[in-house]
């Protein structure tokens, strides 16, 4: 059972969730981009917030700034999140001067947000979970675009938080985090992209 929890973990990893959210927009959501543009933004999305965030880890264990990947302790991830604030930020603003991709944007600017919402509270000694906060901002925006188009997305809304569900008793099983670390990380995550929105 620990090995099926950890493998959960890694295949909804965080750095995972952004390309899929991109990926589900463009099969979604009514659109005239041309492929090879749908594919450079792709790939803009996986190389920021995959690869780069993949090698910003391997770099920290190698200096020894954090004991393993998955940076349990507050203090070891203090570095790596403030590293995601600004690469999403950087992300939503790159995108936003793309004509006709302010809806990928906002999901940038809100997973900015959220990840300085996550820092603030590690002063509070809480260390809310990601994991959970990217499946919420994930389930956020697509319920916000639904609300835009006048058109719901129920299919990947219940996935999103049935897989939240999964990965809750993933982190809880590995005593990863606590309950209300669980519950604060989906709240804050999902109501991330609403508070962006009506911000711009």
């Amino acid at each position: 059972m620990e090995r099926f929890y950890k493998a959960i973990s890694v295949v909804l990893h965080p750095i995972v969730v952004p390309t899929i959210g991109v990926m589900l927009y463009f099969l979604l959501i009514p659109n005239n981009y041309a492929s090879h543009k749908k594919l450079a933004l792709l790939s803009l999305v996986f190389v920021t917030t995959y690869l780069v965030p993949l090698l910003i880890l391997i770099l920290f264990k190698k200096l020894k700034l954090i004991k393993t990947f998955n940076a349990h302790s507050i203090k070891e991830r203090k570095i790596p999140v403030a590293m995601m604030i600004v690469l999403f930020y950087l992300l939503g603003n790159t995108i936003a001067t793309i004509a006709g991709m302010r809806d990928i944007s906002l999901l940038f600017y809100a997973t900015s947000a959220a990840f300085t919402l996550l820092y603030i509270f590690f002063t509070f000694q809480l260390k809310i979970s990601i994991h959970l906060l990217s499946l919420g901002i994930s389930t956020g925006f697509f319920v916000l675009l639904g609300i835009i188009y006048s058109y719901s997305f129920p299919i990947v809304v219940i996935v999103n938080v049935l897989l939240a569900g999964v990965v809750a008793n993933a982190r809880l099983y590995l005593k990863a985090h606590t309950p209300k670390e669980i519950y604060y990380g989906f709240f804050f995550g999902f109501t991330a992209p609403f508070g962006i929105y009506y911000l711009l």
